[in-house]
């Protein structure tokens, strides 16, 4: 561990213990009214799921859920008339979503499943803790937090926290069907927390039930995939064969999956600011589609589909051209840009083996000492130079805008007028 990390480390301990996040305004705010006309003693809301196995990990809390004894009518009717404003997220499943000056809160009611296809669950409401735990899907999911600090844990996660082992609530089978993205979801939180310690009858119950993740929406396992590509130790996916072979199967796509071991070489300060476009790409490019294919099976948006077919098509260039990152590299960096040469060289560190971390460094800090001179010709020179037509002149500035750079930006008045007759010479499609 870095000397970085460990002032991170240092400053979320004090923060957590001083600044703990159940103590913020806003927290208190809507606890208050929450509990108005209600007995000191009953607890009517309480933290669970994300935002307390982070606080107990020490890890930062980005999302909080609350749940609460009481119906989406009755919250809706305690912050009524109250800055607090309500919105409708799943009523039905008994959720709504609370902002508070810019702050986001999750309140659900709490819940037991009446019926579960594997994708959706029919509720109905209770007043019983206990009850609520054993629908939810780890017991690290299942601790709950009161406004005072004080721990609920009926299924023993805290214990299995840290412990770093990732249980499934009672029967791992039984809590698959109910919703088969569970499987990925137990590949993420493994990952995060459990340094491969993983329980057989899990493993076991995975591999029987394994093929319902194909009744799930490619929408929310591409989201579920985002979250476990954002790990920084995602790369520890290989240390495990249970995990690795699990993830393999359901992502048939991810051909170069060892690729990620290179992650290892990069130092941790550094993995943070990944994109992890360019891992996905290093995931998938090969000598197929089978990115376009992924891309078109998981709807991912325009921003992925367009990076991943950018490195894409760089890297055919690449292994056509020797000279890709040498002789030609001020000319690449003037028509694709800085930050896209350094997205393909990292890329390229992945995809290669041969290539070292030490490789990629030199070859970003060659790239940020090039300096890259504007384009000096426009549209009026030219038709100063006597081209009028305004589609014969873009295809005119565009070719010497080629000769430019391919003469590491000069060219002789000679060479400007040899493509300037030309452009009056030749139809506008011989540019």
């Amino acid at each position: 561990m870095n000397k970085l990390s460990l002032n991170n480390n240092l400053i979320r301990k004090i923060k957590k213990i001083f600044f703990p996040f159940y103590k913020s305004k806003e927290i208190s705010e809507i606890f208050n009214i929450l509990e108005t006309k209600q007995p000191k003693e009953k607890k009517v809301a309480m933290f669970v799921g994300g935002c307390v196995r982070k606080y107990i990990s020490g890890e930062e809390i980005d999302d909080i859920d609350i749940a609460t004894i009481f119906s989406p009518k009755e919250i809706k009717e305690k912050f009524k008339n109250t800055k607090v404003e309500i919105i409708d997220t799943g009523t039905d499943h008994g959720s709504v979503t609370l902002l508070l000056n810019k702050s986001k809160f999750e309140i659900t009611t709490l819940r037991k499943d009446i019926k579960t296809d594997g994708r959706h669950a029919e509720v109905s409401f209770t007043d019983d803790w206990q009850i609520d735990s054993e629908r939810r899907d780890f017991t690290i999911n299942a601790i709950y937090l009161d406004r005072k600090g004080n721990i609920f844990d009926p299924q023993l996660g805290k214990k299995d926290l840290e412990n770093k082992v990732v249980k499934f609530i009672g029967d791992p089978g039984e809590r698959i069907k109910e919703d088969y993205l569970r499987i990925i979801r137990f590949i993420r939180f493994s990952i995060q927390y459990s340094h491969n310690l993983l329980e057989s009858s899990t493993i076991n119950a995975i591999k029987l039930n394994i093929d319902g993740i194909k009744n799930i929406s490619k929408e929310r396992i591409l989201r579920e995939l985002i979250k476990i590509m954002n790990l920084r130790n995602f790369k520890s996916i290989l240390k495990n064969k249970d995990l690795k072979n699990i993830f393999s199967i359901i992502f048939p796509e991810f051909k170069n999956l060892d690729r990620i071991g290179k992650l290892n070489l990069i130092p941790s300060s550094d993995l943070s600011s990944l994109d992890i476009n360019i891992i996905l790409a290093a995931l998938l490019i090969d000598e197929t589609n089978n990115h376009e294919y992924f891309c078109h099976k998981y709807k991912t948006s325009n921003h992925i589909k367009d990076k991943i077919n950018s490195l894409a098509n760089n890297l055919k260039n690449y292994k056509s051209d020797k000279n890709f990152f040498k002789k030609h590299l001020k000319s690449n960096i003037y028509f694709l840009g800085k930050k896209t040469m350094k997205d393909f060289a990292l890329f390229i560190f992945l995809e290669n083996k041969k290539w070292r971390y030490k490789d990629l460094r030199d070859l970003n800090a060659i790239i940020d000492k090039i300096s890259i001179p504007k384009f000096p010709y426009d549209g009026q020179y030219l038709m100063k130079k006597g081209i009028i037509e305004g589609k014969r002149i873009g295809l005119a500035l565009k070719e010497l805008e080629r000769c430019w750079v391919k003469s590491n930006y000069r060219l002789s008045d000679k060479e400007i007028f040899a493509v300037i007759d030309k452009a009056k010479k030749s139809n506008i499609l011989d540019i």
